[in-house]
């Protein structure tokens, strides 16, 4: 399982607030919330979002609040992977649960660039930087955790188990 794509760069503490802004929480609707990703943190990021694009940030990324919003948002605007430098845990299980893939490495978030084309290796946790070359290794996913996240999320995946 691979992913390629554009990369939008920020930095520390990145929150759940700033991800999804707490005024579009009346709706649960994917698309809906797409159209508010990251608004309050760029402006002009669900227009220059394209399918497959990669969020790279520093640590702490998705503090804050435990909503499910957040990484559905960024999901539902079209990103196939976040790599940060540490994820806040519940972030990082709500992401999981709903099978957005996101990798820590601290190398790569601190190396990668705004702009950068950077590809991802889910099986073996390789993070290649296409526009300067360089490698990082990340901890690949165990393969359970790659079967939820190829099921599109946990229930998902419970519900092809039960089939």
């Amino acid at each position: 399982m691979k992913a390629q794509g554009s990369v939008f760069k920020y930095g520390d503490n990145v929150d759940t607030d700033v991800i999804i802004p707490a005024r579009y929480l009346n709706s649960s609707d994917p698309k809906e919330l797409a159209q508010h990703c990251m608004e309050d943190i760029d402006k002009d990021f669900v227009n220059n979002v394209k399918q497959g694009d990669i969020i790279v940030a520093d640590k702490n990324f998705g503090c804050g609040s435990s909503r499910e919003h957040a990484p559905i948002a960024i999901k539902a605007a079209g990103v196939s992977c976040v790599i940060a430098e540490t994820f806040a845990r519940i972030f990082y299980r709500n992401s999981i649960n709903i099978g957005l893939p996101i990798l820590e490495c601290p190398e790569a978030a601190k190396a990668i660039k705004a702009g950068d084309e950077v590809e991802v290796d889910f099986d073996n946790g390789v993070i290649t930087d296409k526009t300067t070359g360089a490698s990082f290794q990340a901890q690949p996913f165990p393969p359970f955790m790659q079967e939820i996240i190829k099921a599109e999320g946990l229930i998902n995946y419970i519900n092809q188990k039960k089939a």
